[in-house]
């Protein structure tokens, strides 16, 4: 990383700022009612695959961007998790949260300003809180905390192999290429029983914009799961990254 702290931490707002406003903006695009990209509410017109992509892509742009800068975190659960792994330091782990989270709220702000007249026309509660923040599908947050768990330790250590790997040693935005691909497919493959969150940040920020800006025809914001999105994804780094580094090294 490079450059004063000061600028990886506007690195880590606009990254993060940029994630969410293209990845919950594909989920708007795709359940919110007479957009371009769905005719109904839910997920018509493969909504499923705009959504993958625009989390993929929410991931891969910024890492070219301010990668270099910041490292690219854009989660909380990458930076504890590096932090705990003795990679980055502790010292800077609060500062890296708080820019994340308010990344977070900036970017779903947007796509509240963006789509207001499509909020408007969806009478849909939970497609309207889809847009914003993950849910509990099978109705188990055990289910859903194993999930999240699962995948952002998934997440991690395929993304410490792509960037540390030896292919990639010398074309790192190969490496950034293979991490937007790896967003995407676990949108597609591990998304259906809560979203995926993968992040506490891309979750509770717009989460709490749903829970206290004037949505239109919003309902819950379920707050007693909200805890889920946020614990899972941080226990899940923590075992991904030691995995990692157990077989491989750092």
């Amino acid at each position: 990383m490079t450059g004063s702290w000061e600028a990886r931490y506007a690195a880590e707002f606009f990254g993060t700022l940029i994630l969410v406003l293209l990845g919950n903006g594909a989920v708007a695009n795709a359940f919110l009612k007479n957009t371009t990209g769905n005719d109904d509410p839910g997920l018509a017109n493969g909504g499923w695959l705009l959504v993958a992509s625009g989390y993929g892509l929410g991931v891969m742009l910024p890492a070219m961007m301010f990668g270099s800068i910041s490292g690219n975190h854009l989660n909380p659960a990458i930076t504890i998790g590096q932090a705990v792994i003795g990679i980055f330091p502790w010292a800077h782990v609060a500062p890296y949260l708080i820019w994340q989270f308010l990344g977070a709220i900036a970017g779903q702000c947007l796509i509240l300003t963006l789509y207001w007249p499509h909020y408007r026309q969806t009478t849909d509660n939970e497609a309207v809180l889809g847009t914003f923040a993950t849910s509990d599908h099978a109705n188990s947050q055990l289910n859903g905390f194993v999930t999240e768990m699962v995948g952002t330790a998934v997440l991690i250590f395929g993304a410490m192999g792509l960037y540390r790997g030896m292919f990639f040693h010398q074309n790192i935005d190969i490496a950034n290429i293979g991490v937007g691909l790896l967003i995407a497919a676990m949108v597609i493959s591990l998304g259906g029983p809560t979203g995926p969150a993968l992040n506490p940040a891309r979750d509770l920020g717009p989460r709490l914009v749903h829970a206290l800006l004037p949505v239109p025809n919003k309902g819950s914001f379920h707050w007693e799961y909200s805890w889920v999105p946020v614990v899972a994804p941080i226990v899940g780094a923590v075992i991904g990254i030691w995995i990692y580094k157990i077989f491989f090294g750092l």
